[in-house]
């Protein structure tokens, strides 16, 4: 699964809903991926994110490194979320689903990537 900002957000906050969920992943074994720029968005002063940094050290981050197929997606979407279409296609490129809070965006998205694009939950 990888997730976007909304759920980095709640683990920063240590919301119920996210520690619940996180716990859940771990008893399962599925493995959990976010992006770099996912983490850009929702980093601000890592001494105050003691529980983002521990979440991140046991999740694996994806470099930003697929800007032409990113490019290609906003071109085909109409759209112009970076970020966003970042977290798609590198979701593709694992084959792992999205868990997000930004269903419309996302979805609008995945419908433009293809019939390898993957499948979209919705958090919070």
């Amino acid at each position: 699964m990888i997730l976007d900002a909304a759920f980095l957000i709640s683990v920063d906050r240590s919301e119920r809903p996210a520690r619940a969920f996180a716990a859940a992943v771990a008893r399962s074994g599925t493995s959990l991926h976010t992006t770099h720029p996912i983490v850009a968005q929702v980093w601000r002063n890592g001494a105050r994110q003691a529980r983002l940094t521990t979440f991140l050290e046991a999740i694996t981050v994806h470099p930003f490194d697929d800007g032409r197929l990113v490019g290609h997606l906003l071109a085909r979407s109409g759209t112009s979320d970076v970020v966003d279409a970042h977290l798609v296609v590198c979701a593709s490129r694992i084959g792992h689903d999205i868990l997000t809070s930004d269903t419309g965006d996302i979805a609008h998205l995945v419908a433009a990537f293809g019939p390898d694009a993957p499948a979209v939950h919705s958090w919070g």
